[in-house]
């Protein structure tokens, strides 16, 4: 199968990427990535030898740079005096917090629910991304929606 110009590439799914990346590392740090997505797809692209599934394979390393993002910042001290007081604290509107509920997810229940009601992702293409069987894509999604309507308070 031939591949199309890249530019085809980024115009087809570069939204979905981006949605996707919102989903995974929050709105401030999705921009990084999805830079850093499309740097190594650009790099990887000329040495491609199977297009027939290039929108899996976008959401595979997309995937990777968000691991890769939230793993650097979980090793970035945090230094005492920029944490806020506990009273001080403002309350978010009802998206944000469930939104960050979901990045506080494990990663392949974070992973499986953002690919599906973000991007819209069937569970084939779920499956596909996170190297995994279509029945564990299903039970990621599951899981997570279960800690979800448990943990989740308005």
């Amino acid at each position: 199968m031939r591949l199309p110009p890249f530019q085809k590439l980024i115009d087809r799914h570069g939204r979905e990427v981006h949605r996707f990346l919102i989903g995974l590392v929050g709105r401030d740090e999705a921009d990084d990535c999805y830079q850093e997505t499309w740097l190594a797809a650009l790099r990887a692209y000329p040495r491609l030898r199977d297009a027939s599934n290039l929108r899996s394979w976008l959401f595979t390393i997309a995937h990777r740079k968000a691991i890769d993002h939230l793993r650097t910042r979980r090793r970035v001290p945090v230094l005492a005096g920029e944490l806020p007081d506990a009273g001080t604290q403002t309350l978010q509107p009802a998206d944000e917090t469930l939104w960050d509920q979901v990045r506080d997810l494990p990663d392949k229940q974070r992973t499986a629910l953002v690919l599906r009601f973000v991007v819209d992702a069937s569970y084939t293409d779920i499956s596909a991304v996170m190297r995994t069987s279509e029945e564990a894509a299903r039970r990621s999604v599951h899981e997570g929606l279960k800690r979800l309507r448990r943990e989740y308070q308005p």
